[in-house]
């Protein structure tokens, strides 16, 4: 029995119905489904219209070649009115596909390139099995992965490729560079999966000392080591009837590789110091921006474990492949940074086409950390080509004239002066002028302004930017913002500011 003949005998069978004015295709796609057990009705186009109705329940309709004079839009339509959850695949490409509605892009599963093999229908019946739950739960009114912002073709490939998992109980490795929101699809993933009322549970472990990184995955009891004073439950135990998210795997220390390989086998394990042995289930979501293949070669990374954690690998497509999303991301970003207090924030059309051209080696996360700066340093302002930092000029000022009033005031986050670049007292007393000057513009908000952390974000901000320019060397750092090291260590400890690692 083949695995798909034993997936339509389990108790939800599929039901399936084909309509195709191609005879010889009909007849053989027929055979297909007939040799591998799947449920099905077969139509032409003429004897569907008569009958005027779907079958109860049907999953998926695949739809071939039509002689009759009726559009595509119309064709899905009539699906639609009798089955709103029905999916349709296309046997071959319709003329019209591309000026479809996106109300009937959305029950449009498909358009096959290729011949309908077994392992593609496989494929084919499971998401519309995933699409058919989605939409009973009531989860269709709402965008799929709404964390997720983006509508460009990588982004909806993505979706896509998620959505065939996202109810499957298989461990996920995702990879992709730093800064393109690894974190968020492994939440997504866990929000839409049966696991959803489950705790979902990251651990960075690239982040916790190598000693340290058994007790915080398994937990230990009291007694085990110096300093454990206390029994603990570890990440395993947490994420149990849930998720649990590896992030930054390719950073786990290869003694520690060797025990979680025997944790997804066994599916138990020992608190350290402890006899007891405590079974867990939990699904396993990987995520790393190395190069796991190349880490085998070199002896630093298991190739069983590799195999164990791969079983279904998606990957995140950097920001410079999808730069048509991003005006919507600044949009999203920018309404995140309104909320948190830090002024409304506008872009002119031509520091808009600017951000497009841009390249983005930071991904998202670098789009984000300009949004709150850009949000601080002009609160409530409009950002044109000249508020934008260097980096990111990629096209002229359209009108420099409006930049060289002796009144006006301007502060650009990518020049030498933004600040305190410079030692002395001319360099502070240029910013502490320019401040002073920006006094007019700064306006108190009608329902008032949580000053402290106004304060602390611009804090943050320049922290931030001082970092940044001394290539997150903390002393030089130090030396321009005109604070001590161990100030400027105890700040990025407070604002939880560090080099940015993926995630």
């Amino acid at each position: 029995m083949t695995w798909l003949q034993w997936f339509m005998n389990t108790p939800s069978q599929m039901n399936v119905l084909l309509v195709d004015d191609d005879d010889q295709r009909r007849q053989s796609v027929s055979s297909i489904f007939s040799f591998l057990g799947v449920a099905h009705q077969v139509m032409t186009f003429v004897e569907w219209f008569q009958n005027n109705h779907v079958r109860p329940d049907l999953n998926v309709a695949f739809i071939g070649r039509c002689l009759l004079p009726v559009s595509l839009e119309k064709l899905i339509t009539s699906f639609r009115q009798e089955d709103a959850q029905t999916s349709l695949c296309l046997l071959e490409a319709w003329d019209d596909v591309e000026q479809l509605s996106e109300r009937s892009k959305v029950q449009l599963l498909r358009v096959l390139d290729g011949p309908l093999t077994e392992h593609v229908l496989t494929d084919l019946l499971h998401e519309a099995q995933v699409v058919r739950g989605v939409k009973r739960s009531g989860l269709s009114e709402k965008p799929l992965f709404p964390q997720l912002i983006g509508q460009s073709q990588p982004m909806n490939s993505l979706k896509r490729t998620m959505m065939r998992v996202v109810d499957r109980d298989v461990n996920v490795m995702i990879t992709g560079e730093s800064g393109t929101g690894k974190e968020l699809i492994a939440r997504s993933l866990h929000d839409y999966s049966k696991r959803a009322q489950g705790p979902f549970v990251p651990v960075n472990c690239g982040a916790i000392a190598p000693e340290l990184l058994e007790s915080e995955l398994f937990g230990h009891e009291k007694g085990a080591f110096t300093g454990a004073i206390n029994a603990r439950a570890g990440r395993f135990e947490m994420a149990d009837g849930g998720t649990l998210f590896l992030d930054e795997i390719g950073d786990m220390p290869l003694a520690m590789q060797v025990k979680l390989l025997r944790v997804l086998q066994e599916r138990c394990f020992e608190r350290v110091g402890g006899s007891k042995t405590i079974d867990v289930n939990v699904r396993i979501i990987a995520a790393t921006h190395k190069d796991l293949e190349e880490m085998i070669l070199n002896g630093t990374f298991r190739e069983d474990l590799y195999y164990r954690l791969n079983v279904y690998p998606i990957e995140t497509p950097p920001l410079r492949e999808r730069k048509a999303d991003v005006v919507m991301l600044l949009q999203t970003l920018a309404q995140r940074a309104e909320k948190q207090g830090l002024g409304r924030l506008r872009f002119h059309a031509s520091a808009l086409e600017s951000l497009q051209r841009h390249p983005w080696p930071g991904n998202v996360r670098e789009l984000s950390n300009l949004i709150e700066r850009l949000a601080i340093m002009h609160p409530d302002g409009v950002v044109g080509v000249s508020e934008l930092p260097a980096k990111c000029r990629h096209i002229s000022e359209p009108e420099p004239t409006r930049y060289q009033s002796q009144n006006a005031f301007q502060l650009e986050s990518g020049s030498e002066q933004d600040c305190m670049m410079t030692a002395g007292s001319s360099g502070q007393e240029e910013v502490f002028s320019a401040f002073k000057s920006q006094e007019q513009a700064i306006a108190l908000p009608d329902e008032g302004i949580d000053l402290k952390q106004y304060l602390e974000s611009i804090e943050k901000a320049l922290i931030s930017d001082a970092l940044d320019k001394t290539g997150f060397v903390v002393a030089r750092a130090a030396a321009m913002l005109m604070i001590r090291r161990t100030t400027l260590v105890e700040k990025m400890r407070k604002y939880k500011i560090q080099r940015l690692s993926d995630s």
